[in-house]
């Protein structure tokens, strides 16, 4: 900005010179400047006819050097003014830019372009992917991956996903910006052009094209979805955030945007947070969550000629959040690590959540059961990284209580549906990283912990989902109640963000994500060259409880080995191949007293991925 402070003095200056100058004086016909005149005390005596003389040639001049024609005043405040406006453009992006200076780094940090009204930032990817014996040699009835019969041993496929971030700058300080999804993990060739479909062909065989997508009418989602949207304001005390967005903390293990390219999930919050840093480096962030809001007027109604509204209070389910952290900017870390100094960054998030009635599910009439819960939900994040070596910690509890556990509102006064739960949940996961090579070998260990229950079934899934008809339910509610009361009121199964990969077969495919359970996950990655990686990694799970394992008696869950490459280009060009191989352990056998015991066959993944940044 120095240089238009310079030119805005220097424009400044040569005005005030030219309106202090001496002002033209008139000349007297004699030619003597007035000044030079005696003043006379009395009336001038008639002036004698003198001829005057003449005036030096330099007198007769047209103008003083100091004087400025119509023409040269108009160019300097021209001049004068553009350098104003700019001085001005300056100062407020310099303001702007001193205001994000302060943001954090997880929320709000992303480096700060020259305003433009609308920018456009996202992705495209295309994956290929082969299943091999998921079934894990069970067959179908036992196995915990659907499939279609014991014989088809290959699953393979590709989908695709384009992912758009538009931002919309209205000034320096206000922007909207939204994720929208087009395509969203749809297989290729999932909508020919059927008849069935309103398509021209009666047999798939003669398809030639691929229809647009549409809910409940080609595809189970829209080709379009609209994801996230939200308002960003930038004040002189920090950000304010407004409408539907992404939530992550820490390592994702318990909140989790999913926005890397391979991600398939992601939490999306309706939300209003302020972020604000009252010390430098240190930031706290309230955050108000609108996580059920139960019925709705149009729901009840069915009036769309009416703005839709809660319809009642009572059964919301709202969120009341805060995070304090001690963050590092990406900069100021770069710039540690430089100087061969250690970077500490760490944080707390804390949410109270409460409900006290819930609305009825699959009911043609509106009623409301009463819930009155109430859940405490602490986070906290630690990373300590030098030059050579990384240690990052996230620990996690869920406890609360749940004062009815009925489901319709007629159980809610029946002695044997109404009993009360408890929840009492803790998670954590460890990575510790150490660089060699100048960096370009990285060895790492990671271990993960999710709190588990006795009762039968992972739990990551509370309500029953069944893989096959007559397969195992791998997700149940984890307690136990019936007419003579509780054997089990608790619900103590932690679980891992679905974002939060842990390997390839196991966790991601099988059982939906890490739950009652415990793994170690020794890891590797080499850049082989600028933008190209190998990395590896081997993982064992155990359940803490064996009576949840569809063994119900061993705890072993299995051995995972993952490999694979990726490569990318400057310009946003990603390919990268992965491989896995699963060997399956006791607590994934038949249970003592089933009728067939088979053995074991390993299971295979091989999945790739195309995609471009931008």
């Amino acid at each position: 900005m120095s240089h238009v402070l310079l030119a805005a003095l220097l424009v400044a200056s040569a005005t005030a010179t030219a309106q202090t100058s001496p002002q033209k004086t008139p000349v007297p016909e004699s030619g003597t400047p007035a000044s030079a005149q005696p003043a006379p005390a009395t009336p001038a005596a008639p002036a004698v006819a003198t001829p005057a003389p003449a005036a030096p040639a330099a007198q007769s001049a047209p103008a003083a050097p100091s004087e400025l024609t119509p023409e040269m005043q108009a160019e300097l405040d021209r001049r004068l003014e553009a350098a104003k406006q700019e001085m001005r453009e300056e100062i407020r992006a310099q303001m702007a830019t001193q205001s994000l200076g302060s943001d954090w780094q997880q929320e709000w940090t992303e480096e700060k372009r020259k305003l433009e009204l609308f920018t456009l930032d996202g992705y495209f990817r295309v994956r290929p992917n082969l299943f091999y014996k998921f079934d894990l040699g069970k067959g179908r009835d036992t196995s915990l991956f659907p499939t279609r019969s014991e014989t088809e041993n290959t699953q393979a496929g590709a989908n695709m996903r384009v992912r758009l971030e538009p931002t919309f700058n209205v000034s320096e300080e206000v922007r909207l910006k939204m994720q929208v999804d087009l395509l969203d993990n749809f297989l290729f060739g999932s909508t020919p052009d059927l008849t069935l479909d309103g398509g021209r062909n009666i047999f798939g065989i003669f398809s030639e094209s691929q229809d647009s997508s549409a809910s409940a009418v080609t595809a189970l989602r829209d080709s379009i979805v609209v994801k996230r949207a939200y308002g960003e304001v930038s004040t002189p005390v920090g950000i304010l955030r407004f409408g539907r967005m992404g939530s992550h903390w820490g390592l994702g293990m318990l909140r989790n945007d999913g926005n890397c390219l391979d991600c398939d999930f992601g939490d999306t919050v309706d939300r209003i947070q302020f972020v604000t840093e009252p010390f430098s480096g240190f930031y706290v962030t309230p955050m108000i969550d609108f996580n059920d809001e139960g019925a709705t007027s149009q729901q009840v109604t069915g009036d769309a000629q009416r703005e839709s509204f809660d319809y009642s209070n009572a059964d919301d389910s709202h969120s009341y959040v805060i995070a304090i952290a001690r963050r590092d900017t990406d900069q100021q870390a770069k710039d540690k690590l430089e100087n061969n100094q250690g970077v500490l960054n760490y944080g707390l998030h804390f949410t109270y959540r409460t409900q006290r009635w819930e609305e009825e599910n699959n009911t043609a009439t509106l009623t409301f059961v009463p819930r009155d819960a109430t859940l405490y939900v602490p986070d906290l994040w630690l990373r300590y990284e030098e030059r050579m070596f990384r240690i990052e910690v996230e620990l996690a509890a869920t406890y609360g209580s749940i004062n009815n556990r009925a489901l319709t509102l007629g159980d809610a006064s029946n002695p044997s549906q109404n009993q009360s739960l408890r929840v009492l949940q803790f998670g954590g996961v460890a990575q510790g990283e150490y660089k060699m090579l100048n960096g370009d070998l990285h060895l790492g260990l990671e271990l993960g912990f999710a709190s588990g229950d006795k009762a039968s079934g992972f739990g990551y899934f509370q309500r029953s989902r069944t893989v096959n008809p007559n397969g195992r339910d791998v997700g149940l509610p984890q307690y136990q109640c019936g007419v003579g009361g509780c054997s089990d009121n608790a619900i103590r199964n932690f679980r891992f963000n679905r974002a939060y990969r842990v390997d390839n077969i196991l966790w991601r495919e099988l059982i939906g994500g890490l739950t009652d359970a415990v793994y170690v996950k020794p890891n590797v990655k080499y850049s082989l060259a600028d933008g190209f990686d190998l990395f590896g990694s081997v993982v064992y799970s155990q359940a803490l409880y064996a009576q949840s394992t569809p063994s119900t008696v061993n705890r072993s869950l299995g051995l995972e080995v993952d490999l694979g490459a990726r490569y990318e280009t400057e310009d946003g060009f990603v390919a990268g191949l992965n491989w896995g191989i699963l060997f399956p352990m006791s607590g994934l056998q038949e249970a003592p007293n089933s009728a067939v015991q088979r053995e074991f066959e390993t299971a295979q993944a091989l999945r790739g991925t195309l995609g471009i940044r931008f």
